[in-house]
């Protein structure tokens, strides 16, 4: 992680950046260990736990089943406002066939959390971009609030925890695109304010092919003060190792896939997911047959390589679900997280490795931007940086 600050001009509006925060080389891996059925990371616990899943002799789907009960997934991107916004009527309580998500479903996949992305079509911009942004982030508390037994609405790790120990899904809002920002910090922190927990940096102006601008790594500061996580799926190879460098808080790729197995153009090479790993970012790896194949086995493949590049706790699940992508074989929506889990399990992965790749490795990234962000608010307040002087 580097001081930006280094590459800045001096001015009354860019606040100076935190010391960097060095991931000490000498700490073990995490561990895992469940308490009451969630699945906690235990710091400074020594080598991981590699002990199969269960009885080896069992079938792999109950003992997929059986693991997930404890360890629920955190699906780091679902389509679902989008979707919903154009059907007249839903009740995703009692489930819902014009959807590929509901609470039905989400129960029988054991997912405990789910980042609801307020992403719009392509086109939008400006004011129309904003305002879409609050209609879709309105839409999705109206919908929470309707489906109060199945859904709980979250703003962090914590909450996330307790949703998960009281039987309901936990809703993360995030990731919304950069337009919604308007080229504003002021915006930035009203949907914080409001919820948001993750902002993907793709398609603005000031995270371009070239790289982050100034007023860029002056959003990214803000991000990090604030605790909103930066989601880097489909940006350039330059504002990528920027931001890797730069961020003070993990970063994502909430839709990105090994490129080195399927040359999709949002999938990551493999130096940049070794560079992911080396930052303690996390690559939600996304459950498309365009990006991982046509078959579960294809996307098993995606996540043994992430794993093995970026280190096992730097990989989680995308389902990508209602987002208009086609999904592989047995992995048609939000109920079929088991037959994955059932792979990996036949591939040999470890209790531990799965319980990072399902909820833990979610869980960390959150609490990193907490961390991260009750720093930084005790060193700067917030940015009234302007794009037009920072960028010209």
């Amino acid at each position: 992680m580097a001081d930006l600050q280094d590459e800045l001009h001096a001015t009354v509006e860019v606040g100076e950046l935190d010391p960097p925060a060095a991931w000490p080389e000498s700490e073990p891996l995490p561990s895992t260990t469940s308490l009451g059925g969630d699945t906690h990371l235990v710091a400074g616990a020594g080598a991981p736990d590699r002990a199969p899943v269960a009885d080896p002799g069992a079938d792999p789907l109950a003992r997929a089943r059986a693991f997930l009960a404890d360890n629920p997934v955190a699906d780091g991107y679902s389509g679902l406002p989008w979707a919903l916004r154009h059907l007249p009527w839903f009740d995703l309580e009692l489930g819902e066939s014009a959807v590929d998500t509901d609470v039905p479903r989400l129960r029988e996949g054991h997912v405990g959390a789910l980042f609801w992305s307020l992403h719009l079509p392509e086109g939008l911009a400006g004011d129309r971009a904003v305002g879409a942004t609050m209609e879709q982030l309105d839409l999705v508390k109206t919908v929470v609030h309707a489906h109060p037994e199945g859904l709980r609405m979250t703003r962090g790790a914590a909450e996330i925890a307790d949703a998960r120990n009281c039987g309901r899904v936990a809703v993360v809002l995030g990731p919304a695109g950069a337009a919604a920002l308007g080229d504003s910090l002021g915006i930035l922190r009203a949907l914080h304010t409001l919820g948001l927990r993750v902002l993907t940096l793709a398609g603005a102006s000031w995270a371009s092919e070239t790289g982050l601008t100034r007023f860029g790594e002056e959003v990214l500061r803000e991000m990090n003060r604030l605790g909103v996580l930066a989601d880097l799926s489909g940006t350039s190879d330059a504002t990528i190792g920027r931001a890797l460098a730069a961020s003070k808080a993990p970063v994502l790729f909430t839709r990105s896939a090994a490129r080195a197995l399927r040359p999709h153009p949002s999938n990551l090479p493999d130096e940049v997911l070794a560079g992911l790993g080396a930052a303690k970012g996390l690559c939600l790896v996304p459950l498309t047959a365009e990006q991982t194949g046509p078959s579960v086995r294809d996307v098993a493949d995606h996540l043994d390589h992430v794993r093995r590049l970026a280190g096992a706790e730097c990989v989680g699940l995308s389902g990508t679900y209602d987002s208009g992508a086609a999904h592989p074989q047995d992995l048609a929506d939000a109920s079929c997280y088991p037959h994955l889990v059932a792979e990996l399990i036949t591939r040999g992965w470890s209790a531990s490795d799965l319980a990072l790749l399902t909820w833990g490795n979610a869980q960390r990234v959150l609490r990193g931007a907490d961390f991260t962000a009750r720093a930084a608010q005790q060193r700067r307040g917030p940015s009234a940086a302007k794009i037009a002087d920072l960028d010209g």
